[in-house]
This record gives structure tokens, C-alpha cells and sequence, in this order.
């Protein structure tokens, strides 16, 4: 039972007092609203699960000092689809609810993670540029980079000067990329704030493998040598880590894999070694450094991978708050294998 002692969202308040005012007044507020609201608050309306009346209440109260105490609501599919019916042509709200009713509620995006870096080149091959510039930067990172790595060099900067360019989408592009990908992969617009087009590629560029980030850098460097260094900027190397604090350090090595941090230090830096060892027991750095010296030499390629690994759980530690680079300005970005 959801309980207002945790937190809600702003979404989930507003799905709750709707659902409290009543099918009427529920489709008259769908009525003037914008389909993507439509669809988030409707979502959230499905996956509420029981809701006690003291929380219904205390929505209520926080939306209107006037308005009076609440019974309790449900919000499941059934409830959901219903309301919807009322307030929106069959057609729309199908499509919304067949969309709540996807893989977990997952949007487009999501979605798109799910397929293929194979099976996505080779459909994005046919579509303009411009498209496939505005999927890859609203993809993660890591699968547009496999993408992009899949097409002919010239095709994928070409893509990469449009994702640099186009700092924010126009409506129509957006509704010509919903309209190509609802009839492809039966999805949804995504809902969300424009990145800045340098960090998204500077994410993409983290997530190739060094052979091919160093290749489209230097191609990327003929073409704007401005946009380059910019990207350069925002990349978050593994060899920053070393800009962790001792207690970041030790949060980040509880979240390694163990069998990955020897093959991802074999390619590092003796500092950033040092600072790692700095931050476990004597014990445990012996250990450590008995395992590196043990893996004898290794592939560039599997220390790419070991790092990355590594560089995407530290990246998500650091957006949640978890852990902090002390100063992400220091050099110290080369890697010695």
C-alpha cells in the first residue's frame, strides 16, 4: 500500500488526485492536457497499487487547503484504461495503454537498448542522417557507440557534426522520428531535457573501445578542431579516477567486480595504482598486486573492456551522488599497457 510517508513523486500526487476526482473530472483534465503528459501521468496511474484514503487525503489537502477528506483509490491497468476511454478518441488510448503494458512500462528509448547494434545499423543505414543523429543521442552511450562503430567512418562523422550542431530539435524532426520509429518498433517520443550535444557524444566516445575512439577523434579533430577539445573535455577517463577521494575510492571498490580490477590497473598508470592500494588494507594490496603480476602480458583490448567496465559503475556513482572527483581539471589521462 502506498503510504505518504515515502516519497512521491509529483507525477504519482497527480495521478492519485485524479483518480480521487473521478472518471468526469479525470477526462476533462486529459482533455487539456498535451498527449505526452497524457501518457506519463497515465502510467503512473497503473502502477500505483493500492493508495490509503490518510495518503489520498493528504495529496488532496496539499493540492487545495478546501478540499476535504478522501477515500482510498486503486490504480491498476483496468481503472486506468477506463478513465483513458473516456477522455480520448479509442485509437489514442489504445496505443497509450498497449505502450503501459510494454516490457515494464519501458519507454522508446529503452526499448531501442534492447535491440540489436546490428539490427539497428543496418535500419538507421537507410534513414537521413539528421534522424539517426537524433536516436543516437537519446540512446545510451554505450549502445550508440556500438552503432556508430558499425557504419562507414564518413557516415558515422557525418552523424556526429549533426549531434554537435543541433543543440535542440525542432518539434517536426522529433515528430518525424516518432512517426518512423511507432511504425518500426511501436514506441513513443521520449520525454526529457536536451543534452548539451558535446556530452552526449563525449559519453558515446567513453564507450568505444580505444582503437576506434582514437580513430574518430583524429578524423573528428580534421573537421573542428574546437569541437574536439570539447568533447576531450567532458571525457571521463579512467585515469581521473585517481581525482577520487580516498573515501570515493573505497565506496567504488565495494561496487568492482573482483576479477575485473587487476586487468583494468595492468593498463594503468602507477599513480592511479598507488591510489587505489592506498585505499585497502596491506593485506588485500599485496593480494592486488600479486594478481597484476600474475596476468602476465594481456590484450589492449580485454584492459579496455576491464576499464570501462569499471569507468560505467564509477560515472553512475558519481550521477547519484555516491562518490566525488576532488578535481576533474588534473591531467593524468595517459594509460600505459
Amino acid at each position: 500500500m502506498m503510504d505518504m510517508e515515502k516519497n512521491i513523486s509529483g507525477v504519482q500526487k497527480a495521478a492519485i488526485l485524479m483518480m480521487a476526482l473521478g472518471e468526469e473530472n479525470c477526462s476533462r483534465l486529459f482533455e487539456q492536457m498535451h498527449e505526452e503528459e497524457i501518457r506519463e501521468i497515465s502510467s503512473a496511474m497503473a502502477q500505483l497499487g493500492i493508495v490509503s484514503s490518510n495518503t489520498v487525503e493528504k495529496v488532496c489537502h496539499e493540492f487545495s487547503q478546501g478540499l476535504g477528506a478522501a477515500e482510498g483509490v486503486v490504480g491498476d491497468l483496468e481503472s486506468t484504461e477506463k478513465l483513458l476511454k473516456n477522455a480520448l478518441p479509442a485509437n489514442r488510448a489504445a496505443a497509450i495503454m498497449e505502450e503501459i503494458r510494454g516490457p515494464a512500462g519501458r519507454t522508446m528509448w529503452d526499448k531501442l537498448g534492447n535491440v540489436s547494434e546490428t539490427v539497428l545499423a543496418n535500419y538507421l543505414r537507410n534513414e537521413y542522417p539528421q534522424t539517426v543523429a537524433v536516436i543516437l543521442s537519446r540512446i545510451k552511450p554505450s549502445h550508440a557507440a556500438k552503432v556508430l562503430a558499425l557504419f562507414p567512418e564518413e557516415f558515422s562523422l557525418d552523424i556526429m557534426m549533426r549531434m554537435l550542431k543541433t543543440e535542440t530539435i525542432q518539434k517536426n524532426v522529433l515528430q518525424s522520428v516518432e512517426k518512423t520509429l511507432r511504425s518500426e518498433f511501436v514506441s513513443n517520443i521520449p520525454r526529457g531535457i536536451n543534452r548539451n550535444s558535446h556530452e552526449v557524444l563525449a559519453d558515446i566516445f567513453n564507450n568505444f573501445d580505444r582503437r576506434i575512439e582514437g580513430r574518430f577523434m583524429t578524423a573528428l579533430e580534421e573537421r573542428s578542431q574546437d569541437d574536439a577539445e570539447q568533447i576531450k573535455s567532458l571525457m571521463f577517463t579512467f585515469e581521473e579516477l585517481v581525482n577520487l577521494s580516498s573515501e570515493s575510492l573505497i565506496v567504488l571498490l565495494n561496487q568492482i567486480p573482483r576479477e575485473s580490477l587487476p586487468l583494468a590497473l595492468k593498463g594503468a598508470s602507477d599513480k592511479l595504482r598507488q591510489a587505489f592500494l592506498a585505499s585497502m588494507s596491506e593485506r588485500a594490496g599485496r593480494i592486488l598486486m600479486d594478481e597484476i603480476e600474475d596476468l602476465g602480458p594481456v590484450r589492449v583490448k580485454d584492459v579496455d573492456t576491464a576499464q570501462n567496465q569499471i569507468l560505467i559503475i564509477a560515472k553512475d556513482l558519481v550521477d547519484r551522488g555516491e562518490i566525488d572527483l576532488i578535481d576533474q581539471e588534473q591531467p593524468g589521462n595517459e594509460m600505459i599497457v
